[in-house]
């Protein structure tokens, strides 16, 4: 492991957790969770923009990959903006229960999200999803340098510990806030920390091996998708034909980026055989190994 790697990882725990965590959790104090959840779709706008300038992906309008995965990233980001800004209709899919519902003067309580913070939390959110997309770049390159997942994760996860520690010391100075009993927030601690950071590091990692930042930021949609299936489950939300027609252009678009993806990979695979040392060259090195010998021995008799 080399000093290189070692700061690849340093920032990959400074932009993938200490920043992108903190700065959406931070975003949510001033703007509501549906304009956060749509600002957080554009992280595969601000992924494809610096896969392209750092070289790591091909704009290639000209050939069908190219415009596949321009589309299908559009197509993607529109239907998660037609999921969260259009309802139409409710739509009863199943007699949900609503197990995990919160009683509804817990959720009509005072709202601070309609104060004058607009600006700052936008401004906090598309910082986090540029800090998102700056750590699915910069996984690209060290999974070429450095390509073991396991750990990978391991030592992101130690070195973004330490970050936000000292964070969290610098910026919340009253103890009884570090306090955790038997209760919810035990629970979203384990949570994130072994789900939200861990399991999801490694697979990002794992992921962006295989097939790159972009196609990992590709499925970030999706999140909208699945939230509002558990939501309505769990929590009793309604489902619009907003939440259909939308969730349809996620898949079409996600589809649309895998095809375009699977287009390139398989043109790679043709050109790596064609790379490899031709046998004349083989020959040739052989020839001229060998040729000394013979005049090696007719020295030493003479």
């Amino acid at each position: 492991m080399t000093w290189t790697v070692l700061v690849q990882i340093f920032l990959c725990a400074l932009f993938g957790m200490t920043l992108a965590q903190n700065l959406y959790l931070e975003s949510m104090v001033f703007i509501p969770t549906t304009f956060t959840v749509a600002i957080v779709n554009l992280i595969p706008v601000f992924t494809f923009i610096l896969a392209v300038c750092f070289r790591q992906e091909k704009l290639g309008l000209r050939s069908l990959q190219g415009i596949a995965k321009l589309a299908g990233t559009l197509v993607g980001i529109g239907g998660a903006m037609l999921f969260v800004f259009y309802k139409g209709i409710t739509i009863n899919v199943w007699h949900h229960t609503g197990l995990l519902a919160m009683p509804q003067s817990s959720t009509s309580s005072s709202n601070p999200h309609h104060s004058n913070g607009y600006a700052l939390g936008t401004v906090l959110a598309l910082l986090s999803c540029l800090s998102s997309s700056a750590w699915l770049i910069i996984q690209g390159k060290l999974s070429k340098t450095y390509p073991c997942p396991l750990s990978n994760t391991a030592l992101i996860s130690v070195m973004g510990t330490v970050q936000c520690v000292v964070y969290a010391l610098s910026t919340e100075r009253d103890w009884s806030q570090w306090k955790l009993g038997w209760n919810i927030r035990l629970l979203g601690v384990f949570y994130a920390g072994i789900l939200g950071s861990g399991v999801v590091v490694f697979l990002t990692t794992w992921c962006v091996n295989m097939r790159g930042p972009l196609f990992v930021a590709s499925f970030s949609p999706v999140l909208l998708v699945l939230v509002a299936i558990f939501c309505s489950l769990l929590l009793g939300e309604k489902l619009y034909l907003g939440s259909f027609l939308g969730g349809f252009l996620i898949i079409c678009g996600l589809y649309l980026v895998i095809w375009g993806k699977s287009i390139e990979m398989r043109k790679m695979t043709q050109v790596e055989p064609m790379e490899t040392p031709r046998p004349s060259e083989a020959q040739t090195i052989e020839i001229v190994s060998t040729s000394p010998m013979p005049i090696h021995s007719s020295t030493s008799r003479g």
